[in-house]
């Protein structure tokens, strides 16, 4: 059985992204769990000691929050009447990024499935702030779903990678499971920097095909371009429906976060992104 969290904010961005996990995993017995936080901004201590009318305010906002969360719980059994799976409601008084985190560690949950959209909508934003920060720090993989996203099946699946990092079948599995479930091919994409494979790159590429032996791949190499670019041009090559990498600090997921040009040429993404984290994770 699956355990899936699922954040929320009410919002028709967080439904769409609940709705393509209902979707994924249509097939699977899962357990999903609806996570609502809370935290109203004038709830604070200088607040409750000056003002004995806010004490109360906390309640006020959990049960507006568990009356929504109960109504979205209905509307997902009636959109979605599935015997192999199973909603438990969850409402914190938390900030959402540590409610997460905490509640995939308690409930050991397999992924975490939300939406990418920013606090400004701006299409230059690559992903939301909440879902940067919950990439960075889960321990286990992540699936981010675009604004308006409308559900397809992964058939083909874009997994670049710059061979940096060893690929033990436990380390893809997230993604060999979602390959399986689909019947998925992996599109495995090197962009190349100039130089061949080193002794450790082709090592970790072999490991990788093996570790992938259950699934269809294939393994394409690109010519020596910005990492943004060449994924960009790939997806216009393939119908690509699903992006998945491998969180590596190290190497080039972390720079994708970090360089200024993602800004610069507005690269947004328009399909689903699987982020797995590395193994050895501190």
């Amino acid at each position: 059985m699956k355990r899936i969290l699922l954040p929320t904010d009410f919002s028709i961005n967080a439904y769409n992204a609940i709705s393509y996990a209902f979707n994924l995993f249509k097939k699977e017995t899962c357990t999903f769990y609806l996570l609502h936080t809370y935290t109203p901004a004038v709830y604070q201590t200088e607040y409750v000691l000056h003002s004995p009318g806010q004490i109360g305010l906390g309640d006020v906002y959990q049960t507006e929050a568990m009356e929504q969360m109960e109504e979205l719980k209905k509307q997902l059994e009636n959109e979605f009447s599935n015997s192999k799976h199973t909603i438990i409601t969850h409402v914190a008084f938390n900030t959402l990024v540590d409610e997460i985190l905490n509640s995939s560690e308690h409930e050991h949950a397999d992924f975490i499935v939300m939406g990418t959209k920013g606090a400004t909508g701006a299409k230059e934003v690559f992903l939301g702030t909440h879902a940067v920060h919950v990439i960075n720090k889960s321990k286990i993989p992540v699936i981010v779903v675009p604004d308006r996203f409308e559900f397809e099946k992964p058939m083909e699946i874009l997994f670049p990678t710059d061979m940096e990092v060893p690929y033990p079948p436990e380390q893809v599995a997230p993604l060999v499971a979602v390959a399986k479930e689909h019947g998925s091919s992996i599109e495995v994409l090197h962009i190349s920097t100039g130089y061949e494979l080193t002794e450790e790159q082709d090592q970790n590429k072999k490991q990788l095909d093996a570790s992938l032996k259950d699934v269809t791949h294939v393994f394409h190499e690109t010519s020596s371009q910005p990492i943004i670019e060449g994924i960009s041009k790939f997806q216009m090559t393939k119908q690509v429906s699903m992006l998945a990498m491998i969180r590596n600090k190290h190497t080039f997921l972390e720079r994708i976060f970090i360089e200024p040009v993602i800004q610069k040429i507005g690269y947004h993404v328009s399909i689903p992104f699987l982020v797995i984290p590395i193994l050895e994770e501190e």
